[in-house]
Parts: structure tokens; sequence; C-alpha cells
């Protein structure tokens, strides 16, 4: 994880570095003279430039953002998708404990690691621009899935045990889908395309910013991975 984070960000330093020099390449490039500029304007249709005295907006703008919606909801499904596969395999491991012991430390972890991902989850659904419904929707799911693992997992306490063959391979098989997710979706969809973007690539030092920040929450994560 660490690897890729720091691959993540050599990768967005060297892309900044290299917009820079080239945009400094560009500065000191010869610029066509007015002269010339106006005569290429003049030639132009009235009609490309003006429709009823207002101005046409560019079709590749609205293409574009109609592109950036789908990818935003895309997004959406998919990390929803992990997280919620995610909570059904914690909470069937605490409706299933019957130590309290073991119990504690790990409601303390999954509230901290339901409240992250609900932050993280939220956002990406704000820019998504659902409807009322939908929105409604996915929070149901979200809030609903781990309380659905426990109930689980309370009715499976005589059935299910903890060290069976059979519970270690659904689980891990469980685990290793849901984090194969949320790595992709976290790593490529959103970290890749904020650090790529051009209000990081604008500014190093936000970028040393967020790198810390990211780090910080890896972190964080890492250590309630202890208990959960």
């Amino acid at each position: 994880m660490l690897a890729a984070v720091f691959t993540l960000m050599v990768h967005s330093l060297m892309l900044t570095f290299y917009n820079r020099k080239k945009k400094g390449h560009d500065a000191g490039a010869p610029t066509p003279s007015s002269a010339a500029v106006g005569n290429l304007e003049s030639t132009e249709p009235e009609a490309d430039w003006h429709s009823h005295g207002m101005a046409l907006a560019k079709p590749g703008d609205a293409e574009a953002g109609k592109m950036q919606l789908g990818r935003n909801r895309v997004v959406v499904q998919v990390l929803e998708m992990g997280i919620v596969v995610h909570s059904v395999v914690i909470g069937l491991g605490m409706g299933a404990s019957q130590s309290v012991c073991t119990l504690r430390p790990l409601v303390a972890a999954m509230c901290f690691h339901q409240m992250f991902e609900g932050m993280g989850l939220g956002g990406c659904i704000l820019q998504a621009e659902y409807g009322t419904k939908m929105k409604a929707g996915l929070v149901f799911f979200f809030s609903t899935t781990t309380p659905f693992g426990i109930a689980l997992g309370l009715a499976l306490t005589k059935v299910y045990q903890d060290n069976s063959p059979t519970a270690l391979i659904v689980v891990g098989l469980l685990n290793a889908v849901s984090a194969g997710l949320l790595h992709y979706m976290a790593l490529v969809e959103l970290l890749a395309t904020d650090f790529m973007g051009p209000k990081l690539q604008g500014s190093v030092r936000l970028q040393f910013i967020c790198l810390t920040a990211v780090l910080l929450g890896v972190g964080g994560m890492s250590v309630m991975a202890k208990w959960a």
C-alpha cells in the first residue's frame, strides 16, 4: 500500500514538473501578430460565434461534463458494492463473537472504520448528483449492511465457527473481493484523479499536504486493523 501511494506521488510530481517545463517552453515561443489573429477571426462565419445575440457554448464542454458525471456515478456504485460486502463480513464476525474482550475493541474500530468510509462515500455521492431517492437508497444500504451482518452472525452462532476451514475460506474470499474493489477505487478512481487534477498539479506544496493526509489515513486504518 505504501509503495502504491509513493508511486502515485512520484508520478504526480513528475507530471507537475513536466507541465511547468512545457509551459515555460511555450511561453518563449513566438506568438502570432494581432493583425494575423484579426484576419483569422474575420474569416470565421458570424453564426459560429453568436446566435440571437448570445455566445454559443462549446459542444465539447457539455459532453465532457456528461462523461465526468457518468464516471462519478460508476465510482459510487462500485465503491458502495465494495463497502457493502466488507460491512457484512465485519458484522458477521461481530455477531458470531463470543468473547467480550474481543468484542469491545472491535466495536471501537468498526465505529471509526465506518465513519471514515461514510465520509468518503458521502463525498462521492454528492459529486454523482443523484436524485433524492437514489441518495436515500445508497445511504440505507450503507447504514444497514453492518447491522444485517451482526444479526446474521447472531443467528448462526451455533452453526458458525470462526476457525472452521469453510468459514475461513468464505470470509477470506469476501475480504479479498472487497479489499480489491476498495483499493482499486481509492487509488485509481479517487486519489489518482485528484492528484492529476489541475488544482493539485498547480501546487507542489498542496500535493505534499495531501500526501501527508493520505499517509496519516493509511496509518490510522492500519492501526485499527489490529483490532478489526
